[in-house]
């Protein structure tokens, strides 16, 4: 790793600090991007180059900074002693848990990402999320069962979560158990997948994040 790689690393980190801290104040939008960069004293010029797509690139580094959390969380367990049903409960919890610890600033961050123009985005990172997730619990498929188990686990992640953020892990965990219970009769699952639902999923759930 170079020592430029090294400073933008060090400085992201920086920034989203920051910027966790000014969220809720700003908002998702390009006037944290401005306040979080000098906060870390970064100019506007180095702030665009650090930052090139502006709040989409630092929803990215939140959203990557709660996976890398909940993989923390779970390296101290071994997903072989548990069943396929506790694996993915297990996953998911720690990935709340992730989220919910900037509750304030996800909510802003939900927000953003519930903007039409950004749910692209928002469905690339619940699934990079729910590979993660999938790939701890010991998932190997590589055939559409692969495509199918990521997207109804981006699915549950983002309404668990608006679920958390409103009523509590105890609500949220009760929701998960039973979207794991249907999901578990994987013909049932891929029978009712429809992308189409799922987009509309994501949308609701981040505006419930977003409005309560």
């Amino acid at each position: 790793m170079t020592q430029t790689e090294d400073w933008a690393d060090a400085t992201e980190r920086a920034m989203l600090d920051a910027a966790l801290d000014l969220a809720p104040m700003h908002g998702w939008t390009p006037r944290l991007i401005e306040a979080a960069g000098k906060v870390v004293g970064l100019s506007r010029g180095e702030t665009s180059l650090l930052m090139p797509r502006g709040p989409a690139d630092l929803a990215a580094l939140l959203s990557k900074r709660h996976d890398h959390a909940a993989l923390t969380a779970l390296a101290a367990i071994d997903p072989k002693t548990l069943k396929i049903r506790a694996r993915i409960r297990t996953a998911v919890e720690a990935r709340l848990n992730a989220a919910a610890a900037d509750e304030a600033s996800v909510r802003r961050w939900a927000g953003f990402l519930a903007l039409p123009t950004h749910i692209p985005l928002a469905m690339s990172l619940l699934w990079e999320s729910a590979d993660h997730l999938w790939r701890w619990a010991g998932d190997t498929a590589t055939d559409e069962n692969h495509y199918s188990k990521r997207a109804i686990l981006s699915g549950i992640l983002v309404s668990a979560l608006a679920i958390r953020l409103q009523s509590g892990q105890a609500q949220s965990m009760k929701f998960v158990d039973a979207r794991i219970e249907n999901v578990m009769a994987f013909e049932t699952w891929k029978a009712t997948l429809k992308p189409q639902d799922l987009l509309r999923d994501v949308a609701v759930a981040l505006s419930r994040l977003r409005y309560r």
